[in-house]
């Protein structure tokens, strides 16, 4: 019998048809309900054809959660209407995971500083946990409201956490250069996610200024008590679902491929779901998973550490995540309902 009674807010977005695709055959959990206010009432599978057949699910208003007996609600919201839903749901009977970007940030200052608005629970930031489950699972585990990290940052913290923590690297002039599939940027049609905009073409997007920037910084020096100055800069790639960021810092001393590698074996030893590789990785080694590839080498010549993450953006960088963070907060193994390997080709 399943334990763990569910909710998934905003179920027809990417990242909540995707919850829906891992959470079904979870063996501990049941999804009670599935809500979408402009498709309140269909089926699931007449949104998504592919679960016709695996699931019966009917779309509901958010409003029903008043009704439910639930466990966890998982909003799949975008940014500004997630913290307007936590604000009105104050100590909920359930606990949350929330995928927007609304508490990842460390305040009110900074959250309107790069999102240009307001917070409506600003009281809330600080008793979010942040959901990156290899780096802040104690915080999670009794945890009644975590922030679920980004996709990009999930793979820039990854990848810089052993580096930073075991201050092998300068944390000034840190260079991540991130490119990802088009579902990255949602389900709602937008001009530069137009068919005809991406295929066969590669774009930067967001210069200077994006919002995951001080998100990868807070989240690195809530880990090292080292605050990195990073320039990121996202890439659209013209395929639906990946993130591969190449990662460049400049080490303090000196350094060695083999040494670097020992560093990245012995912080992430016995993580699952975080595979230190021995040749860089491709996004198709982890497509449909939630694992996090890592390469590490060094290039002597202009002495800089080369650093190589790749991660699945719907997956580890969102609903697979969030499912890992869902098995720390209720006692369960993490890679419980995980354990599905890469889809290649």
């Amino acid at each position: 019998m399943a334990s763990i009674d569910v909710a998934i807010v905003g179920a027809t977005g990417y990242t909540g048809s995707e919850l829906v695709r891992l959470l079904l055959p979870h063996p501990e959990v049941k999804i009670e309900m599935i809500t979408s206010e402009s498709r309140a009432g269909d089926k699931f599978y007449e949104v998504y054809p592919h679960f016709e057949g695996l699931t019966d699910l009917e779309l509901q208003s958010m409003d029903d959660l008043d009704d439910a007996d639930l466990d966890l609600v998982f909003l799949a919201l975008p940014h500004g209407v997630s913290m307007e839903f936590i604000r009105d749901h104050r100590d909920p009977p359930y606990r949350i995971i929330d995928l927007s970007g609304d508490f990842r940030l460390t305040s009110a200052e900074s959250y309107k500083q790069w999102y240009g608005q307001d917070h409506e629970a600003p009281d809330l930031i600080e008793e979010a946990a942040l959901g990156l489950s290899e780096l802040f699972r104690d915080n999670v585990r009794n945890a009644q409201l975590v922030a679920n990290p980004g996709c990009y940052p999930t793979s820039a913290i990854l990848g810089l956490a052993p580096l930073l923590e075991n201050d092998v690297i300068e944390p000034e002039n840190i260079v991540v250069d991130a490119k990802s599939g088009v579902t990255g940027a949602g389900a709602t049609a937008k001009q530069k996610t137009h068919f005809p905009e991406v295929f066969g073409n590669f774009s930067a997007y967001g210069l200077l200024d994006h919002r995951h920037t001080p998100e990868i910084q807070q989240a690195l020096e809530r880990q090292s008590g080292i605050f990195p100055e990073i320039l990121f800069t996202p890439h659209l790639l013209p395929i639906d679902r990946g993130i591969l960021s190449t990662i460049y810092s400049t080490p303090k001393g000196e350094v060695s491929k083999e040494l670097l590698e020992e560093y990245y074996v012995s912080y992430y030893g016995k993580e699952y779901f975080v595979r230190v590789v021995d040749q860089p990785p491709s996004l198709k080694d982890v497509r449909g998973s939630n694992f996090c590839d890592l390469y590490v080498t060094y290039d002597d010549r202009t002495n800089r550490v080369l650093t190589i993450a790749t991660i699945d953006n719907l997956v580890k960088g969102a609903a697979g995540q969030a499912i890992q963070n869902m098995n720390i907060m209720f006692g369960n193994i993490e890679r419980t309902g995980l354990e599905n390997p890469p889809l290649s080709p």
